[in-house]
């Protein structure tokens, strides 16, 4: 049988979501097609994120979510414990600052100590409570405020419209956010669709929005947009950008922090 495009691509996903992996060669056949037609075929349905091309085929596209923060923290921890050194290094004395919930802006505030009369902001209950430890201590000196709204016990933040509108009292001088994705072409994003509009916020908020995010975050997109990059000024990584990347982002005036060199 010979189909449309669209129709070869709806059967194409049937025979995927039943089989959970598609032959070229057979998709060939059934449709009396040419291979590269169906490999056109693949392609687009590839770039929808509906599938993932393989040799010969395809299989389902696997659906990534966003680990509980518990699990969050025990990967990756030496690179985003280099990552919260070079972020703390960027705070001033008498700074107003907002640390979200992310695992690796978490590590900011291991770096603390050196630090006098900061007002930090947070939506993270870790946070919180590691701030309220060092003030018991006597090794953070300044003021903290809780950013409050609607809880997630998974993921131990406070998002959602109140903690949207308590971010519009606030003048803040720097932002530090983490990221699920940041990508040259679609900017960077979040697995959660609630906690994407949040940073959105926050950045929004901020004089200098700095993004905070491992290797394993870089040249990936994942399904909610927070901002553009043009949106963001720093970006503090534990690798240097793809060299591909360069070029744009100096156009884009955004400054990558890595720890060989800073550009």
């Amino acid at each position: 049988m010979s189909l449309a495009s669209e129709e070869r691509k709806i059967t194409i996903m049937t025979l995927l979501n039943e089989k959970g992996k598609v032959n070229a060669n057979e998709l060939s056949q059934l449709f009396e097609v040419s291979t590269e037609t169906i490999r056109r075929d693949l392609d687009e349905l590839e770039k929808e994120n509906k599938l993932k091309k393989v040799y010969g085929g395809a299989v389902k596209f696997k659906v990534e979510v966003e680990p509980p923060l518990l699990e969050r923290e025990s990967i990756h921890v030496e690179a985003k414990r280099k990552i919260g050194y070079m972020a703390s290094e960027l705070i001033e004395d008498n700074d107003v600052i907002v640390v979200d919930e992310g695992s690796t802006a978490l590590q900011i505030l291991h770096f603390l100590d050196n630090k006098h009369h900061l007002t930090i902001l947070t939506n993270s209950i870790p946070a919180l409570m590691l701030l309220i430890e060092h003030q018991k201590r006597g090794t953070f000196d300044g003021k903290l405020i809780l950013i409050g709204g609607e809880v997630s016990a998974k993921h131990l933040r406070v998002s959602g419209p109140i903690s949207e509108k308590i971010m519009e009292d606030f003048y803040v001088n720097k932002s530090f956010v983490s990221v699920d994705g940041v990508s040259l072409e679609n900017g960077i994003s979040s697995y959660d669709y609630e906690k994407a509009v949040f940073t959105r916020k926050i950045i929004r908020c901020s004089e200098t929005a700095i993004v905070v995010a491992d290797f394993s975050k870089i040249d990936k997109r994942t399904v909610a947009k927070i901002v553009d990059l043009q949106e963001i000024h720093m970006i503090v990584s534990e690798q240097a950008p793809p060299a591909a990347w360069k070029a744009k982002l100096q156009k884009m005036e955004l400054r990558w922090i890595h720890p060989e060199i800073e550009g």
